[in-house]
């Protein structure tokens, strides 16, 4: 298939990913133990693929969180925001399956040497959900020792979690099986389904149709309840939240919206902006 790219700068980057994936063995990013190289499990890389190094800066900036979003061509997943974008050589596998997996290899098991927490690896669907998701688990299923797996009712950890997001015609082919490599994104909606963390471990939902303010003047009283009471009840349930569509400019604008989603106990904060989250988080670590 010959596809037409605005990224053929790119072109060939997947193929030798896994061969520059490792750090060094004396650096400060293969020990994600070493004071300031600690991993930020709350830092989420949206449309993470778009940056220079896909996967690779995140991890360089110790997030704990990526996002990749795939279209299914004939047999293959490829990785692109725009379908005018696709680019055959930009695979789910060369640019995030075998690098993590060369990664865990490398770092005894998991994404961050000494941190025994899984990776988020969010694949956003944007073909359509059910034929898309059944490729993608042949895919995930390549790869035995890589994810967290639900089995017969139980839950398996390993390095890195797989949460499908995007076409939502995916749920329906996930229900059905009793064995998964992959969990479901829900919405704020599933806070009252009955769909347990085991299918839902994570809520996401835009923020700009559930508040309005954006980080100018002071958050209102009644929003700062419902952002509290939304978390407070994801985690009794054992699931963690995600909101997209917040401020990204750098600013204090930005900073106001990331500091109250840090106090409210959010899990996971989105940006397109590594080297700006990781400085922020880094300076508010409690």
């Amino acid at each position: 298939m010959a596809v037409v790219t605005r990224r053929s700068v790119l072109t060939g980057l997947g193929a030798t990913l896994a061969a520059v994936l490792a750090p060094p063995a004396g650096s400060a990013f293969a020990d994600g133990r070493q004071q300031g190289t600690r991993p930020l499990w709350r830092a989420h890389a949206h449309n993470d693929y778009e940056h220079p190094r896909p996967l690779l800066d995140a991890l360089d900036h110790r997030f704990g969180s990526v996002e990749a979003d795939i279209y299914l061509v004939g047999d293959q997943l490829l990785v692109a925001h725009d379908p005018e974008d696709l680019d055959p050589s930009r695979t789910l596998e060369s640019l995030y399956l075998d690098p993590l997996a060369a990664r865990v290899k490398a770092n005894r098991g998991w994404v961050y040497r000494g941190s025994h927490r899984p990776l988020q690896l969010l694949i956003d669907i944007k073909t359509e959900g059910a034929s898309t998701y059944l490729e993608l688990d042949r895919h995930l299923r390549r790869y035995p020792h890589l994810f967290t797996t639900y089995a017969h009712g139980r839950v398996h950890t390993g390095p890195v979690t797989a949460v499908i997001s995007g076409d939502r015609a995916a749920r329906t082919p996930m229900e059905a099986q009793r064995v998964r490599r992959a969990f479901y994104d829900g919405r704020l909606s599933d806070l009252d389904s009955a769909a347990p963390a085991s299918f839902v471990p994570l809520i996401s939902d835009n923020w700009t149709l559930n508040f309005t303010w954006l980080g100018v003047g002071a958050f209102p009283d009644a929003e700062r309840q419902k952002l509290r009471g939304i978390v407070a009840a994801a985690h009794a349930r054992g699931q963690r939240v995600r909101f997209w569509a917040t401020p990204d400019l750098a600013g204090p604008a930005r900073d106001a919206v990331w500091g109250e989603l840090l106090a409210a106990g959010v899990d996971h904060l989105n940006t397109d902006d590594l080297a700006g989250l990781e400085a922020f988080l880094d300076a508010h670590r409690s």
